[in-house]
């Protein structure tokens, strides 16, 4: 076989193009495509209006309740009425791509194509693979694109790049890519002359981008730090209870909020430091607290600077995944380098907050 050969395709449905509404189950003809072999390839009708129930899944997507429940059906849907010269853009089957995605062409007649990326966000699914040449290539064979629209061109966001091979596409798929603006915002000034300006180009990460990110976190962690600070505060205090409900607060809202300003380039570092200035009420309230002195005194106000400033650094850990500052590469050699690290602080803070509940069961401090 030639290499350039692209992969086997469906030629599509003797019927016609099937449709069906984006909230009911897809309906086929019942006949099929190539020689009788394939189904018949389903298109879905989608509308540009973004309703009160999609508002709803959104607010839930943002605050990760039932994180892989936000998808939308791989596949090829039509926008509007289009024909066969009409545009063909590119989207992950998370809702919330897809959604900004069709909101964005108001008013507008195009072709939707959603790959597979297992309901993650173009950007994210790009780094994962799941956004990826060999999808795009597949979904383009199975919805038989090529005989719907009679250009061979398909507009992918600027942000799924870095997973699509536009000269393997265009091998093997026969399909020009075409990368859009980074924002779905942008589409409609892009269209005009399909060419992008340097702005349309440029990642922002403002900070309501960036707080954007914080109810997930917050959610994800949150049940940790109430189970944590109800033990300490049955074991330590009130004092206790709230350092630890603070480097939870810490870690997942202030620190994606104050991510510019943070020294270091290094995310663990920018959460050290973070969390070390979180400590210092802490520390104050546990060196002015009546009763311990000595060797007490010094690891209750020791304590709070080796537990709050890992577990700040951790969850700012996370947040390297969702932000223009890191890569990949990065993201690995930062783990190796400060994990140990937090692991070390966090364990001999323990070990001393344990060491000083003993003293003073024992009446030494």
């Amino acid at each position: 076989m030639n290499d350039k050969t692209p992969p086997s395709q469906s030629t599509g449905s003797c019927c016609g193009t099937v449709t069906s509404q984006p909230d009911t189950p897809a309906k086929t003809c019942g006949c099929s495509g190539q020689a009788g072999k394939h189904p018949a390839p389903v298109i879905r009708q989608t509308r540009s209006e973004i309703t009160a129930k999609n508002r709803l899944d959104h607010f839930l997507a943002r605050w990760g309740v039932n994180r892989s429940g936000h998808i939308v059906p791989p596949g090829l849907y039509r926008l509007g009425n289009p024909d066969k010269n009409s545009p063909v853009f590119a989207s992950a089957n998370y809702t919330l791509s897809f959604d900004a995605l069709r909101s964005a062409l108001a008013n507008r007649d195009a072709w939707i194509l959603v790959l597979d990326t297992k309901g993650i966000n173009v950007w994210c699914a790009a780094g994962k693979g799941t956004f990826g040449t060999g999808e795009l290539i597949r979904r383009i064979a199975v919805t038989g694109l090529s005989d719907i629209v009679a250009h061979r061109r398909i507009i992918v966001p600027q942000l799924g790049a870095p997973g699509i091979s536009a000269h393997e596409v265009a091998r093997y798929a026969g399909f020009s890519v075409e990368y859009g603006p980074v924002r779905a915002a942008d589409l409609p000034a892009y269209l005009t002359t399909h060419t992008a300006t340097e702005e349309m180009r440029t990642v922002r990460f403002g900070l309501f981008d960036r707080l954007v990110l914080a109810p997930m976190e917050l959610v994800h962690f949150g049940l940790y730090g109430i189970v944590a600070a109800l033990v300490l505060f049955f074991l330590a205090g009130v004092v206790a209870a709230l350092a630890a409900i603070t480097a939870v607060l810490a870690g997942t809202v202030l620190f994606p909020a104050l991510l510019p300003v943070l020294p270091s380039k290094d995310f663990s570092l920018k959460g050290f430091f973070l969390g070390a200035i979180v400590a210092i009420p802490f520390a104050l309230a546990c060196a002015r607290a009546p009763g311990p002195a000595g060797i007490a005194q010094a690891i209750a106000v020791l304590v709070p600077f080796l537990l709050i400033p890992p577990v700040v650094a951790y969850l700012g850990l996370n947040f390297t995944g969702s932000t223009t500052f890191t890569s990949r590469t990065g993201v690995k050699k930062e783990i190796f380098r400060y994990v140990p690290a937090m692991v070390v602080l966090a364990g001999l803070g323990t070990v001393l907050g344990i060491a000083l509940g003993v003293l003073r069961l024992l009446g030494a401090a």
